[in-house]
């Protein structure tokens, strides 16, 4: 295969089958049967991609392509993907088909970074690098909706203070409705959930196929994960528990201080990105 297809094909697929996980998410929280159809396409079209690449490498090599690990990852990964097609066809499991891409996600993930690692050509290694920048970039666009959930639920709790104690101005009907402000700040998070679930991904998959040290107890490691779980008892609680209004706005505030905490000092005491 030609470097130059390797770099930008597989980043290709790496980008759709993000947006495939991101769709399955917010079906998954929401039931929405667009973005549900839009997923199955774009998995589909990572299926389709994957099986291409498979058999060239079954033509090329003369062997079914399974003898290395790093081909055993790709065909695992492909297996996924196609068995996860056909239960999302054939059946409406959408918790397992979420997280089957979710691992299959991984798996792929980490066959492109092994196989661009052990690479000697530098545009496969500067691959790894760009997926590094791949990965703060998804994290702090992440924090971006986090912040817009935020700032829609500040706005939420100033606007519900103000009706409660009457004081009716133009500011008030600036701010916007309860309802809208509550229902943008939940789709901000639902959001940035998905895509701060794919940086870390990508980050720790990075931190093991790269040269540099990766620990699991890194303080900015164990807070990004921290900072998934809160949002994500958020989401269970708004979804399952059915929490609204003013109780699930503080916690959206409370979740967001503990963002800043894990963005501004864990970062100073890690030298992960570094």
């Amino acid at each position: 295969m030609v470097h130059f297809d390797f770099k930008w094909v597989y980043e290709l697929i790496i980008i759709i089958y993000g947006l495939s996980i991101m769709g399955y998410f917010i079906d998954f929280i929401q039931q929405n049967q667009k973005v549900n159809r839009l997923s199955f396409w774009f998995l589909s079209t990572v299926w389709l991609l994957q099986t291409f690449f498979l058999f060239s490498r079954m033509l090329s090599d003369d062997r079914f392509p399974i003898l290395t690990i790093y081909d055993g990852l790709y065909f695992y990964a492909w297996i996924l993907i196609t068995f996860s097609l056909i239960i999302n066809r054939l059946f409406r499991v959408d918790f397992f088909v979420f997280f089957t891409n979710v691992l299959g996600f991984f798996l792929m993930v980490m066959y492109i970074f092994s196989r661009a690692q052990n690479a000697v050509d530098v545009n496969e290694i500067d691959f790894v690098s760009e997926m590094l920048i791949t990965h703060i970039t998804l994290a702090i666009v992440s924090y971006s909706f986090f912040t817009f959930s935020f700032i829609f639920s500040c706005m939420y709790l100033l606007q519900y203070k103000m009706l409660k104690e009457k004081k009716w101005s133009i500011r008030l009907k600036r701010l916007g409705n309860l309802n809208q402000l509550e229902n943008f700040s939940f789709l901000s998070v639902l959001l940035g959930v998905p895509m701060l679930l794919i940086a870390v991904i990508l980050g720790v998959i990075w931190g093991y196929t790269s040269n540099e040290p990766f620990y699991w107890y890194d303080v900015k490691t164990l807070g990004s994960f921290f900072v998934i779980i809160v949002y994500g008892i958020l989401l269970f609680f708004r979804v399952a528990k059915g929490m609204q209004g003013k109780k699930l706005a503080y916690f959206n505030v409370y979740a967001f201080l503990f963002l800043l905490v894990n963005y501004f000092l864990f970062s100073t005491l890690s030298n992960f990105h570094f």
